[in-house]
């Protein structure tokens, strides 16, 4: 075979389903081996990935996951990761930790950039520093700050599992995975347990790194125009300093169960009420077949979209209809070796599991009896074959996409290659199922004869944060009162220790190390998506002429200011119903398979924004749809009767959205309480804002409460509601169109788009008058669990501030020191950042799975103080500005760049806008950094802070800081 920098090909071929041409390569010396996919996206990624099994729920490899990218031989500074991320054109910069694996992967459309982030990637993987003080600071340490003081966990990791530990969610998948593999590693949590994290020494963690970390334990992959001999040259240069070691040990099959088993667990809630009584969540599971059997795993996938792919498959509807639950939740976890499935609901009473696991059962077992509906079948098909074709993956990288699928099979021994090639096994699952009854058959094989199988019943306890704070509590009680005084002197000045090398600037010398790009080497015009504005029967209509891989993507929106107020909150609920309650010629089951089996997809949105320069908010209500150009028609004449004849009267139908629209957000507030917290905050401050919160945020959540109540009592009204909406809003004469799709299928489009728009009504629209509902004050939202996710907002343009490109930097360099230093590396939050919102001059600080509450919102008025003193260095205002022009230039997929070209039309952004923005951000200057600090300063006067955590740490702001805030029961 052929050898070239140390690396045998050992397999070569082309894959035309992603237009790429993969090479398999083993390293000579280490045996480690390496995927190089070639072709000409310009997004390039590149991501080395270790098996790193664990043996306990401590977290190691989750915490070694985070300190290796904290300084390294040849990049000897605290935070390599977040130096690169002040100054990197990257597209895509983390790292991910799996039960089984931990990846890091990276991507740029610079190919400097790219070959400088693959560099520090492999030298801190190979050779990170390690200290001690990066373990205490991203694992977890004790905190004391004097002998009579009380000790306390701090730690980045340690805060990030409490918030994971917070979401119900993710207690449901642990228990499920746990119940599937008793017997495997899969049993532990690789992300780690705050009840077990602090077990972690530093040793362990530094011998797991030796263990793991080695290109013979390693797989790595590259995709992308970068030139692919290079790529061989880049890992030769890492990979030959080490000798060929044994790889991980394979992860061991689990043992078939004979029979099935159940498994009882707790959650933790908020007190119940009688309005919102606590439901228990509940999962049917089972344990398929391992990983590496693609034909099976792919027609396991095929099924998992027939059955339960969309609110109208059999299995999620039969669900849905039972009313024994607010939400249906599946899923199918591809992720292990050997790959599992589950189905159940959430919102159930406990006295109803019986009933919801015989129902998943009897389901299953009449549809393996009596047949799928052929339509169900066809529809799933052509959902998931278009999706493949299309391969958009939104703004996450292709290539890394590609990675995540090769690794799938990789890892444990299969060929990533076939990974990554659908059109056999699509032809070959064709031919299966037209002989009839494959679906049925996989259905019997795979679910109703397999008998390792687990029932997972999570009920809520009230109590369960307190038992969880309690048991902390009195551990670290434990361990004070056993040490002696010497001990706690060690403990305070190792406080003392961490805090002074988290202050500490890196040298100058040790941040020169890191790679970065020049101002030179920064293009200074901006790229601009091709966009015609026509108009069709009254309606502008916004082209754009772009290759789409023989996709056009249609946009048609919808002027919400032709409602009244008091409907804003409904508009959820009716884009839902106006696609999943059927039409008069179709019930939803027929509507969703016809979806299904002529288009892409068709689903709603809502665009919010201020204006530019004007009051006014643009907003819309948007559905979006997507077909091949020989189905472009079909999805006209969908979108046709979904607008003019949805059954809005369906009551039922209704009643089952509201309930999962309910679930939904409340399963959200404790993963993304920085989202809504700063939701609320802009609020208050404006229009877009507002309605923005009206209908998304808790206020949205508090409507549904109410909606659910009045469903008996108001019903008519309700119904007369949705249908004074479709009057007043599905008008043509307050709709836009967009279009994005290559000229000759456009002019093959056009004339039918035009048939289209006067087929719907013209109306007489009325602009509707729309009144502040926030009066600016301070609110702490309470939810279960032990972390916070903390804001503070106010309005920039106030003060006299006027938008200015420089603040993109700026805030770029905030986030990147002040902040991540004093609120996550300090503060042992594991997030925090800051920005603004260029049309309405709303700033915004927040954090994320933050312990603290008072001293957070210090630090963001720190960070103020910070930036009026600032004096910032050459290479660092450089650096800012190059992460900046990185966030502008953020890598789009084709229906991406129409879209957001169609937004920009609508707030009221040029091109010359665009511009001169680019342009002052290139040339932000060190009085750019000050006079920001001033306005914001002068601004913050005027803040309003908010809150959504525990109701135990808020109510401990406000006996610090009495009514500070406002306390509002959430969940």
């Amino acid at each position: 075979m052929q050898a070239s920098h140390g690396f045998e090909l050992i397999r070569e071929q082309n894959i035309p389903e992603i237009n790429s041409l993969a090479r398999l390569y083993r390293h000579e010396k280490t045996g480690a081996l390496f995927l190089s996919l070639i072709n000409d996206d310009e997004n390039k990624s590149f991501g080395i990935n270790f098996r790193t099994p664990v043996s306990d729920s401590t977290g190691v490899a989750h915490i070694l996951e985070h300190s290796v990218l904290c300084g390294s031989r040849k990049y000897p500074v605290k935070e390599p990761f977040i130096e690169l991320a002040k100054s990197s054109l990257n597209t895509f910069l983390n790292a991910f930790t799996y039960p089984d694996k931990t990846c890091y992967p990276v991507a740029s459309q610079n190919l400097q950039d790219f070959y400088n982030l693959i560099d520090v990637y492999l030298d801190t993987v190979f050779h990170p520093r390690l200290l001690r003080q990066t373990f205490e600071q991203e694992g977890w340490h004790y905190e004391l700050e004097s002998k009579e003081g009380e000790l306390v966990y701090r730690g980045v990791v340690f805060n990030e599992m409490k918030g994971a530990y917070a979401s119900p969610e993710n207690a449901l998948a642990d228990a499920v995975q746990a119940s599937l593999f008793p017997d495997t590693i899969y049993r532990f949590d690789s992300g780690g347990n705050p009840e077990h994290i602090p077990d972690l020494t530093y040793e362990q963690l530094r011998a797991f790194h030796a263990r793991y970390y080695h290109p013979s334990n390693s797989l790595t992959v590259m995709y992308g125009d970068d030139p692919p001999e290079e790529r061989l040259r880049l890992l030769n240069a890492y990979f030959s300093e080490f000798e060929r070691q044994e790889p991980a040990p394979e992860v061991p099959l689990q043992p078939r169960f004979s029979a099935p088993r159940r498994v009882v667990q707790r959650y933790a809630v908020g007190p119940e009420t009688a309005d919102e009584p606590n439901r228990s969540m509940l999962t049917v599971n089972w344990l398929l077949t391992e990983t590496t059997d693609i034909p099976t795993m792919f027609a396991l996938m095929m099924l998992d979209e027939v059955l339960l792919g969309t609110t109208a498959s059999p299995l999620y509807k039969a669900l849905t209809d039972s009313g024994l639950g607010e939400e249906v939740i599946s899923w199918m976890d591809r992720n292990l070796r050997q790959a599992t499935f589950s189905v159940g609901l959430k919102g159930i009473r406990s006295e109803d599991a019986d009933k919801v696991e015989q129902l998943v059962l009897c389901t299953l077992e009449k549809l393996s009896d009596e047949g799928l509906d052929p339509g169900t079948v066809e529809a799933a098909f052509n959902t998931v074959e278009f999706g493949l074709r299309e391969n958009n993956t939104g703004s996450f990288p292709r290539g890394l996409a590609m990675m995540l699928r090769a690794l799938t099979v990789w890892l444990y021994g299969g060929d990533p290659i076939a990974a990554l090639a659908f059109e056999q096994p699509l032809a070959e699952l064709r031919e299966k199922v037209a002989q009839g009854g494959f679906f049925e058959g996989l259905i019997q094989q795979y679910l109703l004869s397999n008998p390792h199988r687990t029932t997972v019943l999570l009920e809520p306890d009230p109590d369960l944060d307190k038992k969880r704070a309690e048991k902390e509590r009195a551990r670290l009680r434990h361990t004070l009162a056993q040490m002696s005084d010497a001990e706690k002197e060690q403990v305070i000045a190792n406080t003392q220790r961490l805090k002074e090398f988290q202050t500490t600037p890196d040298p100058p010398e040790a941040l020169a190390t890191i790679p970065t790009l020049h101002l030179e080497d920064i293009e200074r015009q901006t790229k601009a998506v091709p966009i015609e504005v026509l108009e069709s029967r009254g309606v502008p209509v916004f082209y754009h002429d772009l290759f789409t891989n023989g996709v056009l993507y249609l946009d048609i929106g919808f002027d919400l200011h032709t409602l009244p107020q008091e409907l804003l909150p409904y508009l959820g609920l009716f884009g839902r119903a106006l696609l999943e309650t059927g039409t008069e010629k179709e019930d939803f089951v027929r509507l969703t398979q016809r979806i299904g089996q002529k288009t892409g997809g068709i689903y709603q949105t809502l665009l919010l924004s201020s204006r530019r320069n004007e009051k006014r908010s643009a907003a819309w209500f948007i559905l979006r749809g997507k077909a091949t150009p020989a189905n472009a028609t079909e999805l006209l004449a969908i979108l046709n009767d979904v607008l003019l004849t949805a059954r809005l009267d369906d009551k039922e139908r209704i009643l089952q959205l509201a309930l999962e629209e309910k679930a939904q957000l409340e399963s959200r507030l404790a993963p993304s309480g920085s989202g809504f917290v700063v939701r609320r905050l802009r609020a208050q401050f404006s229009e877009a804002d507002m309605v923005s919160e009206l209908v998304g945020g808790i206020s949205y959540l508090f409507f549904l409460r109410w909606f659910l109540s009045a469903m008996e009592t108001e019903w008519q009204t309700i119904r007369e509601n949705f249908e004074r909406m479709r009057s007043l809003l599905l008008q043509r004469n307050t709709m836009i169109a967009n279009v994005t799709v290559d000229e000759t299928h456009w002019l093959q489009f056009q004339p039918h788009l035009e048939a289209f728009l006067s087929e719907l009504p013209e109306g007489s629209p009325e602009r509707a008058m729309w009144k502040p509902v926030f009066t600016p004050h301070n609110e702490g939202f309470t939810i279960p669990g032990q972390v916070n996710h903390v804001g503070m907002a106010f309005d920039l343009y106030a003060v006299g501030y006027e938008e200015h490109g420089s603040v993109l930097p700026i805030q770029n360099y905030l986030n990147t020191t002040y902040l991540w230093e004093r609120v996550r590396m300090e503060g042992g939050a594991y997030g925090a950042g800051c920005g603004l919102d260029r049309l309405s001059g709303i700033f915004a600080f927040s954090s994320y799975r933050d312990p603290n509450l008072i001293q957070t919102l210090n630090n963001f008025e720190g960070a103020i103080r910070f930036l009026r003193e600032v004096e910032i260095s050459d290479m660092e205002r450089e650096r800012a500005i190059i992460g900046a022009i990185g966030d502008l230039d953020a890598y789009q997929l084709p229906d991406a760049k129409g879209y957001s070209s169609m937004v920009r039309q609508l707030v009221g952004i040029t091109e010359e806008d665009r511009q001169r923005f680019r342009e002052e951000v290139l040339s932000t200057t060190p009085a750019d950094f000050r006079r920001l600090g001033e306005a914001l300063y002068e601004a913050s006067r005027n803040s309003v802070v908010g809150v959504v955590g525990p109701r135990e740490r808020i109510e401990a702001a406000n006996a610090e800081r009495p009514g500070l805030f406002e306390i509002v029961p959430v969940l």
